[in-house]
């Protein structure tokens, strides 16, 4: 689901309108441009759809075979910047569910110089937007506990794994603001959203921009994830979240 607050940063926008103001005729710089977001799923190099769950078919890095059994997860805050550091920033948020194969994709239309562009998003929600109350994502049981510090969840991935014992056991690697509850109220020791950089992207009337994601970096680099020792209550702890953290920079690309 996209939600379009379409709450643009003025400054950006007072930047281009500046660069706008040196040209004999503004309407010929701005010209109405779709930006079309996908996302495609892979293990490594082995594309992953919700055809591929509930089967024992991935290894991760540490060598445990795992199943998928839900993965969906929320991106926001579509940024363009060119080469003079002049851009928009966005204010939407879009879950992505690979389950129910919905929130596959998404796009929006506004009226920009067409040019090359740095294209980036957030990977969860930064702490203003994590501060709100969304309706879609409350309905989709998308929350996180008040106990935890409240707001949403960046990332629900769950499945099973075989055990050190040949046993089948779940494991819910889940993606939230870091929170340590240790003292009894909660207290954010990092910010675990992350920017996902596509690098440059030429932006014409009609753009189709696909984001591929490895499912196997969660699992990678630059830990190697044991799910023997990390497979459930993993949202009060801060370490792990961190983990995820650094794992999940290397997950989003350009899809080329």
């Amino acid at each position: 689901m996209i939600n379009l607050k379409y709450k643009r940063h003025f400054i950006y926008l007072l930047s281009f309108l500046l660069l706008a103001c040196n040209s004999k005729d503004q309407d010929d710089l701005l010209q109405s441009v779709v930006l079309n977001f996908s996302f495609e799923h892979f293990w490594d190099d082995t594309p992953v759809s919700n055809a591929d769950f509930n089967d024992f078919k991935f290894t991760t890095e540490a060598g445990d075979v795992i199943s998928i059994e839900r993965l969906r997860y929320l991106v926001s805050d579509v940024q363009i910047i060119d080469a003079n550091n002049v851009g928009l920033e966005y204010d939407v948020y879009n879950l992505v569910d690979v389950t129910a194969g919905e929130g596959l994709g998404f796009e929006f239309q506004d009226d920009i110089p067409l040019g090359t562009y740095t294209v980036r998003l957030t990977f969860g929600l930064d702490n203003e937007d994590n501060a709100e109350n969304y309706a879609d994502l409350n309905s989709a049981n998308f929350n996180v506990p008040e106990m935890l510090g409240g707001g949403y969840h960046y990332m629900q991935f769950d499945g099973k794994f075989i055990n050190s014992e040949s046993a089948e056991q779940g494991f819910n690697y889940h993606a939230i603001r870091a929170v340590d509850i240790s003292g009894g109220s909660p207290v954010f020791p990092q910010d675990t959203f992350f920017t996902i950089d596509l690098g440059t992207i030429w932006i014409g009337p009609s753009t189709d921009i696909s984001i591929r994601a490895n499912l196997a970096e969660w699992f990678k680099n630059p830990n190697s994830w044991e799910l023997n020792e990390l497979n459930s209550v993993l949202m009060p702890n801060a370490n792990a979240q961190i983990l995820m953290y650094e794992n999940g920079q290397s997950v989003f690309s350009l899809n080329e």
